[in-house]
């Protein structure tokens, strides 16, 4: 969907909403249960109202800090990874608790950037995260820090909510910090400072807006908030950067309330998803389908299933974009969820036997409509 204004954010389907150390790591208890728990209350009451989120968490490295008595010297890269793998069982069981209370279940989801750099694992990412929507099931995502290195490292926790925004192809990525939005000064130094409500495009004038300094947990301040919103935005994906310490603030968000700063795109993501897979990515291969098939791809907007598949060109992989033939024509294009001997072995027949023909069965569907593009 298209958001043009706060009044579209009542019709927000599905949200990333990202969560820092600075709310949720405490010095003391290592984390804040009762942020989690208010955090997850409007959550909740969101998702009864049909909107699906996905939580992007810091808090694994901070919680690890606290519980080893790390908290006053400089850390070793090894010695965050290790604090990372302290801390995640601590917040998942935080989490866990909290949408227990809900009836809701989570999962665990840790990535890394080149899990999105890559192909396959990013539809791999994008098709679990149905999968779990489709469950009632809460994704609960954090960088891997047990195995992160630099090349690979997000950076910080914006980061890696906007990429996961644009895996998930969510309506709205959500940024709660402990600040309500973005200012025109200093909130802190100069009484005159003023809440920016809405960003039509960010620019420069906004980045100089931004510190760079995050809190004593946590490595994003504005400046990193700025970045992730305008990842999501280029993308087709509006951003919003509101304060986690008030009660209520997502819900009134959602509602379409002036709180917080938003940040619109001005671009349909679906049609700028469109254009990456009709413009940008090279057909790899080609897959020929009969009449029926035909007929269910572009008038009732079917995925692409194997048994209407009458013969496979070319050689690709699980990931790749390949053409979809119909009579000699091209009708449409696709990322396919099998590779090109995979789908000779199973095409003409029905989804039900693809476990027993390949011995696995990861998806029905050969090309699921999401990620198909009609010519």
């Amino acid at each position: 969907m298209l958001i043009s204004g706060r009044s579209d954010l009542k019709r927000v389907r599905r949200v990333v909403v990202k969560v820092g150390s600075s709310l949720l790591a405490d010095a003391e208890t290592g984390i804040r249960q009762d942020v989690i728990d208010r955090l997850v209350d409007e959550l909740a009451l969101l998702m009864a109202d049909g909107v699906q989120v996905v939580v992007v968490t810091s808090g694994s490295v901070a919680l690890g800090r606290v519980r080893m008595h790390w908290l006053h010297r400089e850390l070793s890269v090894h010695e965050k990874q290790a604090a990372a793998a302290i801390g995640q069982p601590k917040l998942m069981r935080a989490y866990g608790q909290a949408f227990e209370r809900h009836g809701k279940s989570v999962a665990q989801m840790l990535l890394t950037k080149d899990d999105l750099r890559h192909r396959r694992r990013y539809l791999n990412t994008s098709n679990t995260s149905e999968t779990l929507f489709s469950a009632g099931v809460v994704p609960i995502v954090n960088e891997n820090d047990t195995v992160v290195v630099a090349e690979i490292k997000f950076g910080d926790n914006d980061s890696l909510g906007a990429l996961v925004s644009l895996v998930v192809d969510a309506d709205l990525l959500v940024m709660l910090t402990d600040v309500d939005g973005l200012y025109d000064a200093d909130p802190g130094e100069s009484r005159e400072a003023t809440r920016i409500g809405v960003v039509a495009q960010l620019d420069e004038r906004h980045e100089a807006m931004a510190g760079d300094a995050g809190s004593s947990f946590g490595t994003g301040g504005m400046a990193s908030k700025l970045a992730a919103a305008r990842i999501a935005t280029r993308a087709g994906v509006t951003a919003a950067i509101i304060s986690g310490k008030k009660s209520g603030e997502l819900t009134r968000l959602l509602a379409g309330e002036d709180v917080g700063t938003l940040f619109l795109c001005g671009v349909d993501r679906q049609a700028r998803r469109k254009q990456w897979i009709t413009e940008i990515l090279r057909p790899c291969g080609q897959i020929h389908v009969d009449a029926g098939a035909a007929r269910a791809l572009t008038e009732q907007g079917s995925s692409l299933l194997p048994i209407g598949v009458t013969d496979v060109q070319g050689v690709f992989d699980k990931g790749d974009c390949v053409e979809i033939v119909a009579d000699s024509t091209v009708i449409a294009r696709g990322l396919c969820n099998y590779t090109a001997d995979e789908v000779r072995r199973i095409q003409g027949h029905a989804s039900s036997e693809i476990k027993r023909i390949l011995g696995f069965h990861d998806f029905s569907s050969l090309i699921h409509r999401d990620n198909l593009v009609l010519m």
